[in-house]
């Protein structure tokens, strides 16, 4: 017989036998029971409920569905994979439901509502209990909200920063500099991180560079990543691969670096929301987490781009620099041209392919990726001391070609867990030009869309391949872009999305 959960001092009734039913809920904890389980009806527990989950010395917050079925048993309790994973369990143990204490700091956020502001305290709490995943997906909603139509002010943005910095790890390298870089985001094809990590690392600096999943892009740097090496490193094997080698590309959910920052994003992109004091915090919160002394920031903007307008991109560098300041992070703020994607590739296996041919200086690697890669390192040589003022270029120029951050990167990839070669696909399609004349037009948020419906990231080797530039003159039926794919499905839906949208790449027509 399972024994009664420890330090659990509860009536036998309301524990339940555990099973695991394999259903993704992604890191949201969910527990399933039948209508008339006699815990639920004992404690008042209804469908949507927030309830207390117990097995040992685990606990964790999930929210209540219910049945009417058979096929949970009288005394059983379905667990999502989320939900499992974090109880620690086994198939048939007790787990012991309760109600969760109250959650109080959820009225720290209706009183910023009405004008109250934030303090320090204040935000500590809230990011406590929503790290603690005490806040369901609904009151994180809510605090996203009140950032977005209330704003806070630097000093609030300045004390969310430290709240999501304390409610994770953090890494002391006990040495510095320790650089990073950060772009906000909406180009598709912009992998200059590996690059960049690359040409630092083999310049004699430090890198750990911790990098995000696709949420709803066609691939994340992690993702691009994972089809050259692998990336779900822990924190001890982050640290191996660092102290060897001087950088690494890696995971951020393997390591527990300001874990808040991945629950407010998740939904931040369901509500299609985007706020300001939030993104900060975020982008900030992970480097100083991970240690990092020097910070360089890229905010590309452009019609289609994440951030439309200069005047966006400078405010939003103006607040970074000022927050980071008062972390005593050394930052400096690009703001670069987003009118069109970055390289060739739009997807990991082709995003990858793009990275290894501007590493072996091919002939025919893609020059705008190249060209951002040596500008952002040359940006951080410089701000870390390790290149005079306007030197930075050139000795990121110098230590790419000379083969040297090739080198590094194959060392980094191997100390990572092996160099791979990215996938191929099983099946393309070439989209043709129309007419004849200069490409005037890329719309980033629908290419992106194209790779997408084709399969990326889930299928690694899916995207588009583009063939043309902005500004270059094009023949009618030459090749514009090619979808690729893995199954045919996808291709098709990929393909009819495109040919509905045939103003994804404008052409004008020649005179």
């Amino acid at each position: 017989m399972s024994a009664r959960p420890n330090g659990v001092d509860s009536q036998p009734s309301n524990n339940l036998r555990a099973r695991r039913i394999a259903l993704d809920t992604h890191d949201q904890p969910v527990i399933l029971t039948r209508r008339d389980c006699p815990v639920c009806r004992s404690e008042g527990f209804s469908a949507h409920a927030r309830v207390r989950v117990q097995n040992g010395n685990h606990r964790i917050i999930a929210t209540l569905y219910q049945i009417d079925s058979d096929w949970l048993g009288p005394g059983e309790a379905g667990l999502s994979e989320s939900a499992w994973r974090r109880l620690q369990i086994n198939e048939g143990a007790e787990v012991h439901l309760s109600h969760p204490q109250p959650l109080n700091s959820l009225s720290l956020v209706r009183g910023r509502i009405w004008g109250r502001r934030f303090t320090r305290q204040a935000l500590k709490e809230i990011i406590t209990d929503v790290a603690g995943g005490r806040y369901a997906d609904i009151h994180i909603a809510m605090l996203l909200t009140v950032m977005a139509t209330a704003g806070l002010d630097e000093g609030e943005v300045t004390a969310l920063t430290d709240a999501m910095i304390g409610a994770g790890d953090t890494l002391k390298w006990g040495r510095e500099p320790i650089v990073d870089k950060h772009c906000v985001g909406g180009l598709p094809g912009n992998r200059t991180t590996p690059l960049v990590v690359a040409i630092i690392a083999a310049c004699g600096l430090w890198m750990p560079k911790t990098s995000s999943r696709a949420i709803t892009s066609p691939a994340g740097t992690a993702d691009t990543m994972e089809t050259l090496a692998p990336v779900d490193l822990d924190l001890k094997a982050m640290r191996r691969v660092v102290e060897r080698e001087g950088g690494c590309v890696v995971w951020g959910g393997a390591v527990r670096l300001s874990p808040v920052d991945d629950m407010l994003i998740r939904v931040a992109r369901v509500m299609d929301l985007d706020a300001e004091a939030q993104l900060v915090a975020s982008v900030l919160s992970k480097k100083i987490a991970a240690g990092s002394s020097h910070l360089v920031l890229d905010l590309p903007f452009g019609p289609t781009a994440k951030i439309r307008q200069r005047t966006e991109a400078e405010e939003l560098g103006q607040r970074l620099k000022s927050v980071a300041e008062h972390f005593g992070l050394a930052t400096r703020v690009l703001i670069t041209d987003g009118s069109a994607p970055v390289g060739r590739g739009i997807g990991p296996a082709l995003e990858a392919r793009d990275i290894i041919a501007v590493l072996g200086n091919h002939a025919n690697a893609p020059a705008d990726l190249r060209e951002r890669a040596l500008m952002l390192s040359g940006e951080l040589l410089e701000l870390a001391g390790a290149a005079a003022a306007g030197e930075g270029h050139g000795l990121a120029e110098k230590t790419l070609a000379s083969g040297a951050a090739a080198a590094k990167f194959e060392a980094i990839c191997s100390a990572q867990g092996g160099m791979r070669k990215p996938p191929s696909s099983r099946r393309q399609y070439v989209i043709l030009a129309k007419q004849a004349g200069v490409v005037k037009e890329m719309d980033n948020r629908r290419l992106s869309r194209v790779a997408k419906l084709a399969g990326a990231p889930g299928a690694p080797a899916a995207g588009i391949e583009l063939h043309c530039r902005l500004g270059d003159s094009i023949e009618r039926e030459q090749p514009v872009y090619t979808i690729h794919a893995d199954s045919t499905g996808e291709l098709n839906y990929a393909r009819e999305y495109a040919f509905s949208n045939g103003d994804i790449i404008a052409i004008s027509a020649s005179d």
